[in-house]
């Protein structure tokens, strides 16, 4: 079964989310922190305490969410972060995922928890339309300094046509079946063009894709 550790500075959202998951089978509970520096000695306690998946909230006394996950990442490049919370800003969101965080979720619909940790299990990164779209009228510069995108303006040039094809229907929301489906190709090939667009961009997942080419035709 999946594991899962829970940090929220709500000791009953930690408690309700754990009835929650453990209770429809969605995962085990490792531990539940209430702040930044709890998370991170949960985490590292013991290469069992590691949790599959780490859901982690933003605003939290002592050590805020995105500096735990900045320095867990930093220790576990592996670790999967999934972002819960109740603050849709576009610098949280922008900064999330330029850490290299899995998904963020804001905390309107609970039931979306769990087909989230199923999604980040199967490798894919999570990140809804209402969260995509606090980001069309434009990224702040906390993103810009975080993510390793390059110079801004350089992705037209850095990318051929039918990459732009791809990316722009990436930013778009799009799966890959949806991609493959409106540019007549195979999703096997869509599936190879965007791990060879990341690689060409030095990004790691198609949600910072997403979000440079929002920055950049915004």
């Amino acid at each position: 079964m999946t594991t899962i550790a829970i940090v929220d500075d709500d000791p009953i959202v930690c408690q309700s989310l754990q009835t929650i998951l453990t209770a429809t089978g969605t995962a085990e509970v490792l531990w539940t922190a209430n702040d930044g520096d709890a998370a991170l000695a949960g985490y590292f306690k013991a290469p069992s305490s590691r949790p599959d998946v780490l859901l982690i909230d933003i605003q939290m006394p002592v050590t805020d969410g995105i500096t735990a996950a900045r320095r867990i990442l930093a220790r576990d490049p592996a670790a999967r972060i999934l972002f819960l919370t109740t603050f849709a800003d576009r610098d949280y969101i922008a900064q999330a995922m330029g850490l290299g965080a899995k998904g963020y979720l804001i905390k309107q619909d609970v039931s979306a928890v769990k087909p989230a940790i199923e999604a980040v299990m199967a490798g894919q990164v999570v990140m809804g339309s209402d969260v995509l779209g606090k980001l069309t009228g434009g990224v702040h510069a906390p993103y810009a300094a975080d993510s390793p995108s390059g110079d801004e303006g350089a992705l037209d040039d850095a990318l051929n046509e039918r990459e732009r094809d791809i990316a722009a229907l990436v930013a778009k929301g799009l799966d890959n079946r949806d991609i493959a489906a409106t540019l007549y190709l195979s999703e096997g090939t869509v599936r190879n063009r965007i791990s060879a667009i990341l690689d060409k961009l030095g990004l790691t997942n198609r949600t910072q894709l997403a979000i440079r080419w929002i920055n950049e035709h915004r």
